[in-house]
């Protein structure tokens, strides 16, 4: 491909900057091969000319897609070269803020400089098992890929933590151990994981100082190999450590520090344990005063000394050895500040008492005069004498600084050796991984010996770390069967060659130490004269003689020879160690230099052979004799030289990993990137040599699925195969015609540099053809939409103007003739009202003239009228006054003449009053009444009669008539005298009313004037109320203010108040939330320290008890099975007994004493347990012996009962008929005594009662052929027994037994014979109890007919006396009263006999059942001889049962079997699928049951433990099945119902029937038990979420983020060397449908189990929780998933998982609020993210997560492909604003492991106890029902 192809127009390319090192620009125009001159643009908008190299012609490097930028693998990047790299790191580190990004094999860690949230548990657990793509670049991610590959490929693995100082080795090293530590765990209890992370405060103190780069820089380089057994959890670990910077003791530069642990000590001087040493201010010594800085920012010595001390501790370093170091320290820093005076210039003295060399020598212990001789002068030893020599003032300062750093050191390798011991595990090592944390290339202004060392070590470290590169890049072209050519790359062999070659710089350096006269300046000639102009790598400085450069890979350092030979020689006068040695009284000084004689490295030696597995112990090489004084001489770059080729070996025989830490600023600036500096580090840690490998061949790598979903829209439908391989061979041979480009390996496509950008511009130009067609469409549709609009509009107003104008026509031609109209009525009006005028005028004249004449007409006829009216009057009063006159004499002539008549008439009547005719007349009409009355007397007298001979009564009611008539009579009489008194009170009524008539009229007068008075009052009183009302008003205006001030006053409270109450009640809630948590948390960790605890039990047993070889034997009652949670058989013992034996001889830890106590008492119990169980068998095997010399008697002994059950058959036949003799006889009576007159009334009771009888007689006669039936069984049996029992007699059974060559099968067939008579017997017992029973009852029937007979003769009798119509009544009542009662009893007997049918139908099934598995092994054992002779199965007769309590009776022995059958055999799948729900609680219940009615509290207390302690052991056996622990969720919990349902308690039992109440517990309060069992739910609830969290786990991410559920979405990216898991799903991948499938598994077998639907609905949430949390998780620290199209993948996700919530009517159980986090992160992946607006919209929306998940996601949006914008940095921060007051946890990621605190709410049952049957399948035969 030509360049002219890619360097177009638009095109984007890097050049080279002075200060930003490079510079993005675009070409202007396209670019033509010989173009001199590129026309460029840069981003700030300025034009340039950029011209080319006239010699290379070399073109500047092309600036990668938008879409590439940002990759979490460098070598994702299609163009692969320094800027890209540059500014890949820069947008990750400045705009996403990540400091980790991968780059190939190497991990690149900008230090930020600032603490970040990304290193705490939840992020080690969310990386831990992930593979390395699949997460974001992170320290744990390599450090999870060197654990699993050490797992994986059995292979020791190595981490290579380099860079600069102040770049974070050391931080990245601590933080790769601590995620060792925290996925491994320890193999022991020893807390080696804290021993190790314990170890970095003391390096860190003794090794670590402030420099001019670094607070906290790492003085000398350690390889920490971290040891692993062979479950790969951490043992033990082991440090070596290389070149320790001896020089800072004693000098420090400007603004740097000594060792940390100087200024520890100084600021602790305080202290008292440390008066002694007598300290003071760090400016007080001369070795911590140089740098002038001697306290850091933000660190405090002091506490950080309580860290340094607390670690030693730990470490197992006591307070007197601490003390010791300590005091070791405070005399290098008294031994500073010892002073010299000159005498001459070859010698000196140390001024007499001399405080700080007395302090010096107090603290070490030696003679004060002996140090100060040896510090002044030197011994020198020639061939013949030895004689001393004083030395000058330089000398003695020199040798003292010498002296102190020879201390330091020894002390330093002495502490380095103790933290070994320390680490050092007794248990065999397995594998290790090695943490090296070395320093990083190194160049400052003056280069010393120290430098040069630290650059000779990169230099081998690099050229390790090339050739892995190169067999990296080789391993993976073979693997895909690529054709590949040498790549050339940097080979630094030359400069190491140079440095450690013979004639080297390090071996003429050690030559010229050798010299007695040897100096600086000679051996810098030497190098000259050996290398100059012949080595191209090494050179001379123009102005210097003293200096030479060499060329390392990184960069020239120009090295000043001055020091390198001492430093080299190390050189300490022996005198002064001897003085030290010979200190007596500190015992700690001269085991620091016990050891000077043998052959000592920094470092310790290993062994160079090592197998891939494991590795030799490590062990310093032992000296030879005779070369102790020689050895002793060796220079520190020899031992260098020798520790580095040993940790070549190392690095090679493992598998390395590469940290590459870079120092982004020299000012520790936080998230500040300075380029210049980057580049430096970048090209010194071989970063871009890894680069420009991976570029040299095919850096840009896709799987055949990927290349096809990115590319597809390159390919036409037709170029489309089923084989995805062959369409994308077919595809690229057309859209890159150089072959060379690209190559197809077996899975892979290959392409060289360029080559993907190059499609990627071709995927986008053709997208961006199609955005333009699609525009182009678009936009002409949306232009013909506006002109249609136009158009319509135009047409629109057009109608309206015209409308307007006709209308304003139409209005013009109104108004023309409205004014036409206007005019008319106008002059209309001015004539009108003219004519008016007139018109009024003439008519008032009319009117006045015609009034006048009116009004004289009328004056006359009033005259007239008046004088009418007076004659009128005249006239009639003199016609009345005439009148008058005539009626009064008329009216007094009548009077006179009717007082005439009147006279006369009375003298007539006063003489027939006299004469009796009179009287005759009178008495006429009332003798006719009589008459009348007689008639009708006579009638009623008939009537009387007749109905007196109908019915007697009639008289009753006629005399009633009669006297009723008597009393109407007499109230007429009364009615008549009250007349006669009425009209008395007429007349005194009337005299009283005109009384009353008087006084009225008095009252009246009274009145008026009371009612003026009233009148008066009222109106006062109208006044007073006028006014209180106007009070009253205003008083109630004031009330109504005052109470409506009260009410808000109130309303306002109660609102406070129930805010208040609602926030108490909130925080009481979560309070108990979090009480509940800590409490389960709590159970949890107990739970688990139980395990430990039977864990360390059941190894102290196999500690102690040796077991015997052989087979245990078992009671022959026992089930096989029980090994399953016994100990099997002691062959795997014997097998394991090695191995676990192995490390105790190993490891000889100290132990706890009690717990050791308490074992070894335990260990006694279950040693004298076992004697007791073994004393138990040989008894056992005794009965059973005896039990076979038995047999033999047993026939006849089973004769002699079968006859005695024949007797006793025989009896029960006697007393039956005896029984139906006395029932003849009784009948025979009752028929004999019925009398005639009885007959009548009495039939049906009597018939009743001989139907009775009749029944009672079948029924026995039915006994009777039971028993015969029954009589005839036994005899078959007796007579199949018989040749059963009879061995010795059979000649078949002797054959069989001669055939039964093993014991066992002999035993097996005498306990089937056994069973067999245990069966007949039991049976012949059952049916004599049930004959009895019927005996009973029938002699109660007899008993209650005798009584009914005699009560009805009595009956009799008594009716017999009574007269005739009561003897009828009487028995009427009598004959409903017993039928009633018949009927009652009828009814209770059917409904008896229907539930005796139900009861005895299911015991048919479960006798049939029965019989049939004890035919099955009775045929088992009976030879076919036998079953020629066996009879007809005997007929299976019901018995009645009697009414079952709810109860199961067991023996005490048989618990353990109880429990081992029905909890620790019980399988879930299989037998308990179909059994009733909580069949085992309710009959564990049922047995506590039985237990409490006996009133047996230790039977009680045994059941509940023994329960308690199986389900237990089920779950430690079997606890990961699922299926398994919710079964015994589910029974636990309904146990624990079942407890409280029938506790007898007032709460618990308001849901129960009587029944059920009937059935509560009476002697015991198992209160305490109930919380036993409330605990043991809650552990067993947390182990299921435990063993759903295990089995979700794995399909979690791969379901709901990686899997494209709507195909088609989401896009491709280039992935790099690191490969992410593909997105198509293969037959292994799990998918969202493979989540609801186990959703459903769970949710099927938890309501098979029966479980609560409560706690169904805790359990989803918590499923839920967990599902969202893990994706959540996953989605913070997955950058390739933060993308739009990824969004609505996970909204689609979390729809399915919310419809299958609906379908299972779970929506209320608060699983679909969990999932909120996640919901809105999809949410915050699909909104607008560009105004102010949009971050409104976010920080309101995303309320359910917290402030760092949102920048996060807003850090880790990327766009999948180039249309997407990325989210500025701007918004980012305005996010950060709007969300800083929100408080919120500054945690990033959410606690996947957070168990939610579970209820069990009361859920009672309805099932009735009385009606629950056990299934044969338990095996449970030994418990019977009560």
């Amino acid at each position: 491909m030509a360049a002219s192809e890619l360097y177009t127009k638009y095109a984007r390319v890097w050049i080279p900057d002075p200060e930003e090192v490079w510079k993005s620009a675009e070409l202007l125009k396209d670019y033509k091969p010989g173009d001199k001159v590129l026309q460029l643009r840069l981003e700030e908008g300025k034009d340039l000319e950029y011209c080319l190299d006239p010699k290379t012609k070399e073109l500047p490097p092309l600036r990668n897609p938008d879409i590439l930028v940002g990759e979490n693998d460098l070598t994702a990047l299609s163009y692969l070269h320094e800027p890209a790299v540059l500014h890949n790191l820069k947008v990750r580190f400045i705009d996403s803020k990540l400091i980790y990004t991968y780059c190939g094999i190497v991990l690149v860690a900008i230090n930020p400089y600032e603490q970040l949230p990304i290193y705490g548990e939840d992020i080690i657990n969310a990386y831990s098992g992930q593979n390395m793509g699949d997460m974001d670049p992170h320290i744990f991610a390599v450090a999870e890929e060197a654990y699993k590959q050490m797992a994986r490929d059995e292979r020791n693995q190595s981490i290579i933590v380099s860079g600069e100082s102040g770049a974070g080795k050391t931080v990245s090293a601590k933080y790769a151990m601590r995620y060792f530590a925290t996925v491994s765990g320890s193999a022991s209890e020893a807390n080696v994981e804290e021993k190790v992370l314990a170890s970095n405060p003391i390096m860190e103190s003794i090794g670590n100082a402030k420099t001019t780069r670094n607070d906290n820089s790492s003085r000398f380089g350690k390889y920490i190999e971290i040891g692993f057994d062979k479950r790969y959890r951490i043992i033990g670990a082991n440090m070596r450590t290389y070149l320790l910077e001896k020089s800072r003791v004693v000098f420090q530069a400007e603004e740097e520090r000594n060792y940390h642990i100087f200024y520890q000590l100084c600021a602790s001087a305080a202290l008292p344990e440390f008066k002694t040493l007598r300290l003071g201010n760090a400016n007080y010594f001369h070795y911590t005063k140089q740098g002038g800085s001697p306290v850091i920012d933000g660190i405090d010595d002091a506490k950080e000394m309580v860290n340094t001390r607390q670690a030693c501790t730990l470490l197992g370093i006591s307070d007197s050895y601490q003390m010791g170091i300590f005091r070791i320290l405070a005399g290098i820093l008294h031994l500073g500040n010892v002073e010299f005076a000159a005498r001459d210039s070859d010698s000196c003295t140390i001024p007499p008492k001399h405080d700080p060399l007395t302090i010096f020598c107090d603290l070490m212990g030696v003679e004060y005069e002996e140090m100060a001789h040896w510090l002044c002068h030197r011994k020198l030893a020639t061939a013949t004498e030895t004689y001393i020599k004083p030395v000058s003032k330089l000398h003695a300062i020199n040798a003292r600084d010498a002296l102190a750093k020879h201390i330091y050191a020894n002390l330093f390798n002495w502490i380095v050796d103790h933290v070994n011991k320390a680490l050092h595990s007794t248990v065999k090592q397995h594998s290790f991984i090695g943490v090296l944390d070395i320093y990083g290339f190194e160049t400052f202004e003056i280069n010393s010996f120290e430098q040069f060392c630290i650059n000779y070590a990169n230099e081998k470290l690099q050229q390790q770390f090339n050739m892995h590169v190169f067999k990296l890049e080789q391993e993976e072209y073979m693997k895909e069967q690529i054709p590949w050519t040498l790549i050339d790359f940097y080979d630094n062999q030359p400069c190491i060659n140079l440095i450690e070659a013979k004639m080297g710089v390090l071996d003429l350096l050690d030559e010229e130490c050798k010299m007695p006269k040897g100096s600086d300046d000679t051996w810098a000639q030497k190098l000259y004269n050996t290398h100059l102009n012949k080595c191209a790598l090494f050179e001379k400085p123009r102005l210097s003689n003293k200096a030479f450069i060499i060329k390392h890979f990184a960069d020239k350092v120009e090295y000043q020879c001055e020091g390198f030979l001492e430093k080299n020689k190390d050189t300490v006068y022996e005198e002064q160690i001897k003085v030290l040695k010979s200190s007596k009284k500190f015992k700690l000084l001269p085991e620091l230099f016990q050891d000077e004689e043998k052959v000592i490295s920094p470092t310790s030696a290993t062994s160079s052979g090592r197998v891939p597995l494991s590795r030799t112990p490590v062990k310093p090489a032992k000296a030879r004799p005779g070369q102790t004084s020689k050895e002793h001489k060796k220079t520190v770059g020899h031992q260098f030289r020798n520790s580095l080729h040993l940790l070549m070996e190392t690095l090679n025989a493992t598998t390395p990993h590469y940290v590459r830490c870079i120092k982004p600023n020299d000012f520790k600036f936080p998230f500040t990137f300075d380029e210049k500096r980057a580049v430096q580090q970048l090209r010194a840690c071989g970063v871009l040599e890894t680069i420009r490998i991976s570029a040299a061949g095919f850096p840009s790598r896709w799987t055949y699925q990927e290349f096809f979903s990115r590319y597809r829209v390159l390919m036409k439908q037709k170029d489309v195969l089923s084989d995805r391989k062959q369409t994308c061979k077919n595809v690229l041979e057309k859209l890159i015609l150089d072959k060379d480009k690209y190559q197809f390996g077996k899975t892979k496509i290959f392409f060289r540099a360029g080559q993907v950008a190059y499609l990627e511009k071709i995927r986008a130009d053709k997208l961006r053809a199609a955005c333009i067609r699609i525009q182009k469409t678009i936009r002409g549709w949306l232009m013909r939409k506006k002109y249609m609009r136009m158009r319509k509009a135009a047409i629109t107003i057009q109608r309206y103007v015209r409308g307007y104008q006709a209308r304003c026509y139409a209005k013009f031609l109104r108004r023309t003739r409205a004014a036409i109209i206007i005019q008319k009525f106008q002059r209309m009006y001015v004539v009108r009202k003219r004519y008016q005028c007139m018109r009024d005028a003439t008519i008032a004249l009319q009117a006045l003239l015609r009034g006048y004449l009116v009004r004289n007409k009328y004056q006359m006829m009033l005259r007239e009228h008046k004088s009418i009216i007076i004659q009128k009057h005249v006239r009639g009063w003199l016609a009345r006054v005439h009148y008058r006159r005539t009626l009064k004499a008329i009216v007094y002539l009548q009077c006179c003449y009717r007082r005439m008549m009147a006279k006369r008439e009375l003298k007539k009547l006063k003489i027939e009053a006299r004469s009796v005719e009179r009287y005759k007349k009178l008495h006429i009409g009332l003798e006719n009444k009589i008459m009348q009355l007689q008639r009708k007397i006579d009638e009623q007298n008939k009537e009387y009669k007749s109905l007196l001979e109908k019915m007697n009564n009639l008289e009753i009611t006629y005399s009633t008539e009669t006297e009723k008539l008597r009393s109407d009579v007499e109230r007429l009489r009364m009615s008549e005298e009250e007349a006669k008194n009425a009209t008395n009170r007429v007349l005194s009524l009337q005299e009283e009313i005109a009384k009353l008539r008087k006084e009225l009229q008095q009252t009246q007068t009274e009145k008026k004037t009371i009612e003026e008075w009233a009148d008066k009052y009222k109106h006062e009183t109208e006044q007073l109320v006028s006014e209180l009302k106007e009070q009253n008003t205003l008083l109630k205006t004031e009330k109504e203010e005052l109470n409506r001030r009260i009410h808000d006053q109130a309303k306002e409270i109660t609102e406070t108040m129930e805010k208040k109450l609602v926030e108490e009640t909130k925080q009481l809630e979560l309070d108990l939330n979090d009480e509940r948590l800590r409490y389960q948390n709590l159970l949890n960790e107990f739970s688990r320290l139980e395990e430990r605890y039977d864990d360390l039990k059941d190894e102290m047993n196999l500690m102690v008890s040796i077991p015997k070889p052989g087979h245990k034997r078992t009671d022959s009652t026992h089930s096989s099975n029980e090994s399953e949670y016994t100990f099997s058989s002691e062959i795997t013992e014997a097998e394991d007994l090695p191995l676990r034996m192995e490390e105790p001889s190993e490891k000889k830890a100290p132990l706890d004493m009690s717990l050791f106590l308490k074992l070894q008492k335990r260990v006694t119990e279950l040693e004298q347990e076992k004697q007791s169980l073994q004393d138990e068998l040989d008894r056992k095997e005794e009965q059973a012996l005896r039990a076979k010399a038995k047999e033999e008697e047993r026939p006849p002994i089973r004769g002699a009962e079968l006859e005695y059950e024949s007797l006793k058959r025989q009896e029960l036949e006697s007393e039956n008929k005896k029984l139906k003799n006395e029932l003849n006889e009784l009948q025979k009576a009752l028929t004999e005594t019925r009398s005639p007159e009885v007959t009548a009334p009495g039939a049906p009771a009597y018939r009743v009662l001989l139907d009775q009888l009749t029944s009672v007689s079948e029924e026995l006669e039915v006994r009777k052929e039971e028993v015969l039936i029954l009589r005839s069984q036994l005899v078959s049996q007796k007579e199949a027994i018989q040749p059963k029992n009879t061995m010795t007699d059979s000649t078949i059974l002797l054959e069989d037994v001669q055939k039964m060559k093993d014991k066992g099968e002999i035993a097996q067939a005498y306990i089937g014979l056994k069973e067999t008579n245990r069966l007949l017997e039991s049976q012949l017992q059952s049916q004599k109890k049930s004959h009895e029973n019927e005996l009973e009852s029938l002699r109660g029937e007899i008993q209650s007919l005798k009584e009914e007979n005699n009560r009805q003769q009595q009956l009799l009798a008594q009716n017999l006396q009574l007269p005739p119509e009561a003897r009828i009544e009487a028995s009427l009542q009598h004959e409903i009263t017993r039928l009633t009662n018949e009927n009652l009893d009828l009814m209770e007997q059917l409904e008896k006999q229907d539930k005796t049918v139900r009861k005895l139908k299911k015991q048919l099934k479960v006798f049939a059942k029965k019989i049939g598995e004890l035919e099955v092994g009775q045929m088992e054992n009976i030879s076919p001889g036998q079953i020629i002779d066996e009879p007809i199965r005997p007929v299976n007769i019901p018995r009645k049962e009697k009414d079952f309590q709810g109860m199961l009776e067991y023996k005490k022995e048989d618990e353990q079997k109880l429990v081992k059958n029905l909890i620790l055999e019980l399988k879930p799948r299989g037998v308990a699928v179909n059994l009733i729900p909580g069949l085992p609680a309710y009959i564990l219940f049922m047995c506590v049951r039985h237990a409490d009615y006996l009133n047996d509290d230790q039977k009680v207390r045994s059941l509940l433990t023994s329960t308690i302690n199986g389900i237990k052991k089920v779950l430690k056996k079997r606890g990961d099945d699922f299926e398994t622990v919710s079964f015994w969720l589910s029974n636990t919990c309904r146990f624990l119902h079942c407890l409280k349902q029938y506790s007898g308690e007032e709460g618990f039992m308001k849901h129960n029937t009587p029944r059920q109440n009937e059935h509560c517990l009476t002697n015991f309060d198992l209160a305490e038990y109930r919380q036993v069992l409330s605990d043991l739910a809650i552990q067993i609830y947390q182990q299921l979420v435990r063993v759903l969290e295990n089995i979700l786990q794995p399909m979690i991410v791969s379901g709901m983020l990686e899997h494209e559920t709507i195909q088609g979405v989401s896009g491709v990216k280039p992935t790099g060397l690191r490969k992410r898991t593909s997105s198509i799903a293969d037959e292994g991948t799990y998918t969202l449908d493979s989540i609801i499938r186990q959703l459903n598994s769970f949710h099927s077998v938890m309501c098979q189990h029966g479980m609560d639907p409560e706690l169904i609905k805790q359990v989803v949430k918590q499923m839920f929780y967990i599902i969202g949390a893990v994706t959540l998780n996953n989605l913070l620290l997955r950058k390739d998933m933060c993308s739009w199209s990824k969004g609505m993948q996970i909204r689609y996700n979390v729809s399915q998982l919310e419809e299958w919530l609906r379908d299972k009517n779970l929506m209320n159980s608060g699983a679909k609020e969990t999932l909120e986090p996640l919901i809105q992160a999809a949410q915050l992946l699909q909104v607008k993210k560009k105004t102010d607006e949009d971050a409104e919209a976010i920080c309101s929306m995303c309320n359910a997560l917290t402030t760092a998940q949102i920048v996060k996601v807003l850090n880790l949006y990327t766009p999948v492909n180039e249309f997407e914008e990325r989210v500025l940095v701007s918004f980012i921060r305005t996010i950060q604003l709007r969300l800083r007051d929100r408080k919120d946890s500054p945690q990033l990621l959410m606690d996947a492991k957070h168990i939610f605190p579970v209820t069990f709410p009361f859920n009672p049952s309805s099932l009735a106890l009385e009606t629950i049957q056990i299934p044969a399948s338990l095996g449970l035969g030994f418990i019977s029902r009560v």
